[in-house]
């Protein structure tokens, strides 16, 4: 029989273009989902979508099921936020305060598509950017945090992991490099965020382990550092998202750090009480689908 399952397994080819991501929306093994397809299209004796196709290009089947899909998930999606709604209530507040500066980049759409969902959960930023933002809960001046996971006492939702690149000038004399390694960043100067050093992956996973001088020079916003890097003023490291738009019309280059690159993992952490609420879990399914649809290079975290 078709089930829900399998809908929903084409929307999430649709909305990631391939099969690796729609396999880690759908929290499944490649494996797991390839198989799943091959049942569909042996039930139904044609193909779903053209194998060498990238975005993936649905055939005549695979278009007719998917506007089926469109028509009946919407609907079952919104009955569960209703029976949700129902047992545990229609309101809520959702104070979100933000370890990572350009998280912001992503998170607007999020919030919108989230308000359509629940309107009648209040979702606002905590103000300005935090760099121990677990504090933040500790004191109940926030009821979710983005950032890095929260310790044993909090509930994690895990969202996706990222590359960090190094964001330099077009002819500084790092450019005709294919990496960088630690020794690159002697004497150099890297342009940052105002947070503690710890809480930035280069320094603490590369720089320091290395013992690797540097100056250091900050600035809030990331278009404020992506000028002084453009400018020869130092070097930075961004998340691949946040530098793709303008590494693509060549206003700086980038480069990954060492052989396997420098990533880290994006987490929500939400105090216990909060966790089993419904609208915190769409909120966590919002942000991993559209992130998993809109951000290049990044993999779902299971």
């Amino acid at each position: 029989m078709l089930e829900l399952r399998h809908l929903r397994t084409l929307t999430a080819l649709r909305s990631s273009g391939s099969l690796v991501r729609a396999a880690q929306l759908l929290n499944l093994t490649q494996s797991a989902l390839s198989h799943q397809i091959k049942l569909m299209e042996e039930r139904y004796g044609a193909p779903l979508f053209e194998r060498k196709s990238l975005p993936i290009a649905f055939t005549a089947t695979g278009m007719r099921l998917l506007a089926l899909a469109d028509d009946v998930l919407p609907e079952v999606e919104q009955a569960e936020r209703d029976v949700a709604r129902l047992s545990q209530g229609d309101k809520g507040q959702l104070r979100v305060a933000l370890e990572c500066h350009t998280c912001f980049d992503w998170l607007m759409p999020v919030m919108d598509a989230f308000r359509q969902r629940w309107p009648d959960v209040e979702i606002d930023l905590v103000s300005g950017f935090h760099s121990e933002p677990i504090e933040l809960l500790r004191s109940g001046q926030a009821d979710l945090v983005i950032g890095s996971a929260g310790g044993p006492e909090y509930t994690v939702f895990p969202l996706f992991r990222f590359e960090i690149l190094v964001v330099l000038a077009q002819k500084h004399r790092l450019a005709t490099q294919r990496r960088l390694e630690a020794a690159d960043f002697e004497g150099e100067t890297l342009i940052t965020y105002p947070v503690p050093e710890q809480r930035i992956d280069l320094i603490r996973e590369v720089l320091r382990p290395a013992n690797v001088r540097f100056e250091r020079r900050t600035a809030e916003l990331t278009v404020a550092i992506l000028q002084l890097v453009a400018s020869r003023r130092g070097l930075a490291a961004l998340p691949n998202w946040a530098i793709k738009n303008y590494v693509d019309y060549d206003y700086v280059l980038s480069r990954p750090v060492g052989e396997f690159g420098l990533w880290s993992d994006l987490f929500v952490s939400v105090p216990p009480a909060l966790a089993a609420k419904a609208y915190v879990s769409d909120f966590v399914g919002v942000i991993r689908e559209q992130c998993a649809r809109t951000l290049d290079g990044i993999t779902l975290l299971s």
